[in-house]
């Protein structure tokens, strides 16, 4: 019997390896399983890189857009008001031209040195015109701090209801919708 038993355990101990080895193989089939393909892995991410790529083309496209609208303005805005320098520096000499105009002379130098001045002051306005500058209206019309300065204010009458311009001391200028130089006025309160 007891060769029985030894034989027994030696069968069993031959199967023990055996069953070990089965394991083994079938732990190895399991692994294969679990792992990813490296194909997929890297198609996934060429995929990521792509979708990266393709997301900071897209963001450049908006942003080249975006600065060529900016420019765009920038250039109608450079455009539209244009020779505003010119025009402001200019203003103090039309008003000396219409300050000589003023003045009463009785000889024909003089006459002829007035009309030379009025001359000069009727080109120099219509260059101005010309170039989209225009005086801001004032007598009679509603104040409007934005485009006039009250530097005296008067009490309103009959003639001149309240918040009217009464009077015009230095006449104003806009380029386009810009106020190159707002009007020194007087106004009804």
């Amino acid at each position: 019997m007891a060769d029985k038993e030894d034989t027994e355990k030696k069968v069993d101990d031959s199967k023990k390896p055996e069953e070990k080895a089965e394991t083994k193989v079938d732990s190895s089939k399991e692994s294969p399983k679990e792992t990813v393909d490296p194909k997929d892995a890297a198609l996934k991410d060429l995929k990521a890189k792509n979708s990266e790529l393709e997301d900071k083309f897209l963001r450049s496209q908006a942003e080249i857009q975006n600065m060529n609208n900016r420019h765009k303005k920038e250039v109608a805005g450079i455009l539209k008001y244009d020779g505003q320098k010119l025009a402001t520096e200019i203003l103090p000499v039309i008003d000396n031209l219409e300050r000589a105009l003023t003045v009463e002379v009785d000889d024909d130098a003089g006459k002829q040195l007035k009309k030379g001045i009025e001359m000069v002051q009727q080109h120099m306005v219509k260059a101005l015109k010309d170039n989209k500058v225009t005086v801001i209206e004032g007598v009679g019309d509603k104040f409007d701090p934005t485009d006039s300065q009250a530097v005296q204010t008067v009490p309103a009458d009959d003639d001149h209801p309240k918040d009217t311009i009464v009077q015009v001391l230095q006449k104003g200028y806009k380029l386009e919708d810009r106020v190159l130089r707002p009007a020194m006025v007087i106004v009804a309160l």
